[in-house]
Order: structure tokens, then C-alpha cells, then sequence
């Protein structure tokens, strides 16, 4: 399967072209970014920055991005292992004119990506992803040999990566290291299992390791959710941790394990970094439609505004400009913190929600107990050939009473809670998130539109 969106292009290995990730598929994408680049930055040979995740197809995958952009004249600085929010940094840091992450984020083994990134580090606005794929159909001209691009390797960035967020004005290392916590990691043998340990210990952390040796050959299903950390949630307990981590490969989601193995819950991993900075720097906050509302009680709580963006890190960032908001980010456990940079970072969020529960002088089940108490469902349908559209709009009609937005997908507010319905930007999947004051009411909720509109996609 090929996926091809304006943020990225994400596709299983193998297979024939233009039905999977495979090398003609990164050849024409890299030619139509390297095209773009030129173009965006005046520069007949502008400079990349190129990172990977710890996938076993990242090599392959790699070594064709790279001959690509060098043959279309393009330089580039290979960071080697790495994560997505590492090359966000890096691209500004190196002072490039953009950036490749290659990586499928939380999606499983098989699959892997290319994310594109502007000179800023961030993901591409969608007119400049439109670019992107219009010059990937079409025929390019490759350089000269007197212009090849070079490749040059840069070490050490993951360091760099971790002081950066170490020194970060909210982040007290020193507070954390006096309080002496004792963490366990889950980075499912991918590249956090290099960086959060180095963070960690950074902060003065006994570190536990569970699945950090970054071989890409996933020990679990790699999406952060509780039933996909049973290892880390013994261990915790097990090991008489104060709390457990745990981020996706490419380590821009990052979800917590109370003391106890409770889930802390990825929603709130935002909630309670953005009441820890909110506390601080009292501003406005953004997240997207399918995040909880929580993070609107607790802005509001701290006389700030909160906005709702569509899905999508590029739209969030957006909302985050427009409204010069303090933090933001997803509830999938993706923060973003605009004083460090424009891009969800797993490193960041951990180094702030440290500080936050040595400074509180509670344990994570307590501090979890702080926040309103809300409970989204995510659950999915297979995305079909046709019809979505009429049967979402059926569905509406059929919901007078609801409060309907239509931004992205469509989402229904109701007294009892909200639902959203969407196209997925990665799978091929219609995404339905459902919250509410229980699980099981918001597994009820949520199963109830998706059963209506089930019926009503058979009919069209």
C-alpha cells in the first residue's frame, strides 16, 4: 500500500511500484522534494538534512533517498539514527533548507515513510506539499556530474538534541535529580531507546530498559496505547519505578505509566505539560478536534484561550501562530512546545512533565487524579472505494440536535460528549474517537455513530 499525502509519503515494503514504498516510489518523491527545494530556496544546490528511525528498511530506504538527492544536485548532512523532532532541530541548527525524516511513525514494521520538512524544520504548508507531489509526476532532469551533491555525516545530535531540552528555562534538572526517580522505558527497539535513556540520565534518572535496543524489529505493535504495554507496565511495578515512558519510534508521542501501572493516559500528557507552562507562562493553547477536552478546562482554568484545529501537526502549528499560544499539540500523547520548537518532540515533553511532578511533590496517580476526568475511545472502519461523503452528510442530518463541525471530518457535540468521524492522513481507514465521562460510555457512544454510519455507507 502507497500513501501520499502533503505531509509525507508512507507505504509498505515491497511490492510492485506505486503500490508500496518501493525504491522507484522514493526516487520519484525525492526528485519531486529536490525539484521544490531548488525552487523555494534559489539555490542550484541546497542542503538536506536526512534522519531515520531504527526501522529495517531504513537503510534500503535511505541509501535510494540519498542517491536521488544527490543526483538532483542536492547535498546532503545524514544524521544516521535519529528522530523525527532530532531533524526538526537539526535543520535550523545546520542552517539547511530542509529536512527528510524517514520514518512510519507508529504504523508497524513493514511500513516506512519519508516526512518533509521545510528550512525551518517544519512539516510542509500544504500548498508547498501540493508542489511536492505535482513535480514528483512529472519528469525531471537530473544534474551534471560536476554538480552531484555530496553526502556528509553528522554525529552527535541526539546529545545536542537532549541539551537543548535540558536547558530549556521551565526545565529544572536539578530538581529532578535531587528527587532521585527511577524510570522505565519503553522505546520499542527503535532510536528512543538511544535518546531517552541519555535524556534521562541527564536529569540524574535511574533507568530502566525495556525493548531499547534499536534493531527496528518491533517487540510490540509500536502505537503507544495501554494493551501494547503490558512489558512496560510489570516493569514499572516490578522494578518499584516512580513512573514509565514510553514513545513511538520515531519518538514524537510519548505516553506515561503511573507508579502503580496504571495508565496515565496519552491524552493527558499534554494536559498536564500544559498545565505545568501554563502555570508559568499563562497564554493560549492549541490541540486538535479529535484531543481531549480537558485541555480546554484546564487553559480556561488559567484565564487562557484554547482553539481546535483539524488533525494534522502542520495544522496545529498553524493555530499555534495565529494565536500565539504557549503550547500545543495532539492528543496522542504530542507536544509542542513553541519556546523550543514548532514540532511534536517526545524529548521536550519529557524533560517539562519531569519538572512538573518533582515540582508538585506528588506521584503520578495523584497528579493524574488533578485533571478532569474524561475518557476517549478511538476505534476505525475500513475506508471504502466510495460514498463518504453522502453517508457522513446522512449522518448529520440525522443529528439535529448536535453541535456540528465540519473543519475535518465531522465531529459531534453532545451533552453527553463528542464524536468525531475522519478520514485517516496515514491509513486508509475512516478514524472514529469518541469521548465521555466513562470508557464504556464512550466505547457506546462512539460504536453507535459508527454502526450508523456503517448502514448508511451500504446504502450508498
Amino acid at each position: 500500500m502507497l500513501i501520499t499525502s502533503i505531509s509525507g509519503i508512507r507505504g509498505t515494503i515491497g511490492g510492485i511500484a506505486g503500490q508500496g514504498l518501493t525504491p522507484p516510489d522514493v526516487v520519484r518523491f525525492a526528485s519531486g522534494y529536490a525539484k521544490w527545494l531548488k525552487d523555494a530556496s534559489g539555490k542550484t544546490q541546497p542542503t538536506v538534512v536526512v534522519g531515520r528511525d531504527a526501522r529495517m528498511s531504513g537503510m534500503m530506504v535511505r541509501d535510494c533517498l540519498v542517491g536521488t538527492l544527490n543526483a538532483m544536485g542536492v547535498h546532503v548532512l545524514d544524521l544516521g539514527l535519529s528522530t523525527t523532532p532530532t531533524v526538526e532541530l537539526a535543520v535550523p541548527g545546520e542552517q539547511a533548507d530542509g529536512g527528510i525524516v524517514l520514518t512510519a511513525s507508529h504504523n508497524p514494521k513493514q511500513w516506512n515513510a519519508m516526512k518533509l520538512l521545510d528550512a525551518h524544520g517544519e512539516f510542509l504548508s500544504s500548498e508547498n506539499g501540493e508542489k511536492v507531489l505535482k513535480w514528483a509526476s512529472m519528469a525531471l532532469e537530473y544534474t551534471e556530474i560536476d554538480s552531484i551533491g555530496r553526502t556528509d555525516h553528522r554525529e552527535g545530535w541526539m546529545e545536542r538534541h537532549v541539551a537543548h531540552a535540558t536547558e530549556l528555562a521551565l526545565v529544572d534538572v536539578e530538581a529532578v535529580r535531587k528527587r532521585g526517580l527511577r524510570v522505565a522505558v519503553d522505546a520499542v527497539n527503535s532510536s528512543g531507546g538511544i535518546i531517552m535513556p541519555i535524556l534521562l540520565e541527564a536529569m540524574g534518572c535511574e533507568v530502566i530498559r525495556i525493548h531499547c535496543d534499536p534493531t527496528g524489529d518491533f517487540a510490540h505493535d509500536p502505537e503507544p496505547l495501554p494493551n501494547h504495554l503490558v512489558d512496560l507496565r510489570e516493569a514499572v511495578v516490578a522494578h518499584g519505578c516512580h513512573l514509565g515512558i514510553s514513545v513511538d519510534p520515531d519518538v514524537d508521542r510519548l505516553a506515561f505509566v503511573s507508579e502503580d501501572g496504571s495508565w496515565f493516559g496519552e491524552e493527558y500528557t499534554l494536559v498536564a505539560v500544559a498545565d505545568f507552562v501554563l502555570q508559568h507562562t499563562p497564554g493560549n493553547t492549541v490541540s486538535n478536534m479529535s484531543s481531549t477536552r480537558a485541555l480546554r478546562q484546564i487553559t480556561e482554568k488559567h484565564g487562557g484561550q484554547y482553539l481546535a484545529s483539524a488533525v494534522g501537526e502542520v495544522n496545529v502549528v498553524e493555530g499555534i501562530r495565529t494565536t500565539n499560544a504557549v503550547i500545543g499539540g495532539e492528543g496522542n500523547g504530542g507536544v509542542i512546545y513553541p519556546a523550543s520548537h514548532c514540532g511534536r518532540d517526545a524529548v521536550v515533553g519529557a524533560a517539562l512533565f519531569l519538572t512538573h511532578l518533582v515540582a508538585s511533590g506528588k506521584t503520578m496517580s495523584e497528579l493524574r487524579r488533578d485533571y478532569p476526568q474524561w475518557v476517549i475511545s478511538k476505534d476505525k472502519l475500513e475506508l471504502p472505494d466510495s460514498g463518504v461523503e453522502e453517508a457522513l452528510a446522512q449522518l448529520v442530518a440525522a443529528h439535529p440536535d448536535a453541535e456540528v463541525n465540519t473543519l475535518d471530518g465531522v465531529k459531534f457535540d453532545l451533552p453527553e460528549g463528542w464524536v468525531h468521524l475522519r478520514r485517516s492522513n496515514t491509513e486508509a481507514i475512516i478514524r472514529v474517537y469518541a469521548e465521555a465521562e466513562t470508557s464504556e460510555a464512550a466505547v457506546s457512544l462512539g460504536g453507535a455513530f459508527k454502526a450508523e454510519l456503517q448502514g448508511y455507507l451500504a446504502d450508498c
